[in-house]
């Protein structure tokens, strides 16, 4: 079997049993990580084999077929992005609104009664492309897909999640994937007021989709590939939907990620009016509290000072089930709905991953955005405890997946590895790699991966990707999609709406 040694001036390891570290790395249990200077990791088939330094990784490397130099380079366990965008992102047009310009960016009921789908089938295919390009070259490893539903005709189908789980294969990311679905859409109606329009047949039509694909999927046997559900918001989702898809999970052993506990009166507030729960008490009553929940955000939790303020038992609850959740920092500050301390869901025993579920899809800059928010929280330098944050971002994304061959360099592990450059300049000094790379670093500064022994991007680039195509082909797909939003305006002025006004510029444009 052809072997391959990466070589790096730092290396980022699984920790050794017993290892004792200083407070500012060391969880309950010890450190889960430990840093390896001049390091040599060596591969074979899709597993790592070796990791040394020194004189002995200068031995690893001269029996392995191939050596990889990364020079000064941070080498890591390749990050997995559990709100993994795979979009031309609304962020650019949404993340500064206000009250009026969000309901304008809703669906209209008139709309909603006959939506259409905005872009052609190739259309859509070559902006899941642009997605899962843009998270390789981030540094992701491993990710679960996620897409805005506002464009669509109503849910993703079968065939969109097949041609994505061609497409990841063909680039070489790791992907867990189904087709979202969802009864009802939020909308906005005529007179300002906001409502979910319901749809059981479509609903259940798109249930049928995700299903199938759970057997398309399990059928392609590519082990980069794994069908997952993924329930859209849980306010837009029947109770009859969320207990067959907690019945589906059972069955077949799979994951179900789904969106709660992100909306004040738009989820907390319609569930306590139209079906008498909470977003925790509707997940325990359709069956889907399990160690096989993925939880995306689960900011407004009892502890948040906008629901309780105080802990009234969530934490334990989810604790308890082994649900994990998705925390997107830099989502939470762009649109001002924070995690309330991260310390917290940690010390209750919850399982925290991340996630991006924005662009571009950057963990480093997640990383980084969710240590300062935690600073700030506990007004306390020495909390938001770096260590917490990586870990979350490999381990934690692991143990969500229920995958413990992943997010870790270790030997019997999934050799799936990336390396974020030091060497730049801009980059400043070297002290703790990982301090430097999340102080004056981003994503960007990815500059080679490899998935299951495959290497995927090198010297910042994609083999056979042709960049400049992919951008330009990009940016057309954004401004169809622009336009778009001024169909579906429920509040818009006689004549229809102009999408520069809709979308005004940061400062007047001169003519």
């Amino acid at each position: 079997m052809r072997t391959t040694a990466l070589r790096s001036s730092h290396a980022i390891v699984a920790a050794p049993a017993g290892l004792a570290g200083p407070a500012v790395s060391a969880g309950p249990a010890g450190p889960r990580f430990a840093e390896l200077r001049d390091a040599v990791v060596l591969v074979a088939g899709d597993r790592v084999i070796d990791v040394a330094r020194g004189a002995a990784g200068d031995a690893l490397a001269a029996r392995a077929d191939e050596v990889i130099e990364l020079g000064e380079s941070v080498l890591m366990p390749g990050l997995i992005d559990l709100e993994g965008l795979v979009d031309i992102d609304h962020l650019l047009l949404d993340s500064w609104w206000s009250p009026e310009h969000e309901a304008r960016l809703e669906w209209s009921e008139a709309y909603a009664a006959a939506p259409r789908e905005v872009l052609t089938p190739a259309e859509r295919s070559t902006l899941r492309r642009y997605g899962l390009v843009q998270l390789i070259l981030h540094g992701i490893t491993t990710a679960m897909p996620i897409s805005s539903e506002v464009h669509g005709a109503w849910a993703e189908t079968h065939d969109d999640l097949l041609d994505t789980a061609r497409t990841a294969s063909e680039l070489g990311i790791r992907v867990f994937l189904g087709p979202s679905y969802r009864s009802g859409v939020h909308v906005t109606r005529a007179d300002g007021t906001h409502g979910i329009h319901w749809d059981e047949a479509k609903g259940e039509a798109a249930f049928a989709e995700a299903e199938r694909f759970l057997d398309t999927a399990a059928a392609l046997a590519d082990p980069l590939v794994t069908g997952v559900l993924v329930p859209c918001r849980v306010e837009t989702v029947s109770d009859e939907l969320l207990r067959r898809t907690a019945q589906l999970s059972a069955e077949r052993g799979v994951r179900v990620r789904v969106h709660a506990t992100q909306g004040l009166d738009s989820e907390i507030g319609i569930l306590a009016r139209e079906r008498g729960t909470t977003p925790l008490g509707l997940l325990a009553r359709t069956g889907l509290l399990s160690e096989r929940l993925i939880l995306a955000h689960g900011v407004y939790l009892d502890v948040h000072p906008d629901v309780h303020g105080e802990d009234r038992g969530d934490l334990a609850r989810l604790a308890e089930a082994g649900v994990s959740i998705v925390h997107c920092p830099v989502t939470n500050a762009r649109y001002a709905f924070h995690l309330e301390r991260l310390s917290q869901y940690l010390a209750a025993g919850v399982n925290i991953a991340l996630g991006t579920d924005s662009f571009p899809p950057d963990l480093i800059r997640a990383i980084d955005t969710g240590v300062q928010i935690s600073k700030a929280q506990h007004g306390d330098l020495g909390m938001g405890l770096l260590a917490e944050y990586v870990e979350a971002a490999t381990l934690g994304g692991a143990t969500a997946l229920g995958r413990r061959d992943l997010g870790r360099i270790e030997v019997g592990a999934q050799a799936d590895l990336v390396a974020f450059s030091l060497a730049d300049l801009r980059m400043g000094a070297v002290d703790d790699p990982l301090r430097t790379l999340t102080l004056a670093g981003t994503g960007r500064d990815a500059h080679f991966s490899m998935v299951a022994g495959r290497v995927v991007m090198r010297d910042g680039e994609i083999p056979g990707l042709d960049a400049r195509q992919l951008r330009a082909d990009g940016q057309r797909i954004f401004e169809r999609l622009r336009a778009a939003y001024a169909e579906r305006d429920a509040l818009a002025p006689a004549g229809g709406s102009d999408p520069e006004q809709l979308f005004p510029p940061v400062f007047p444009r001169l003519s």
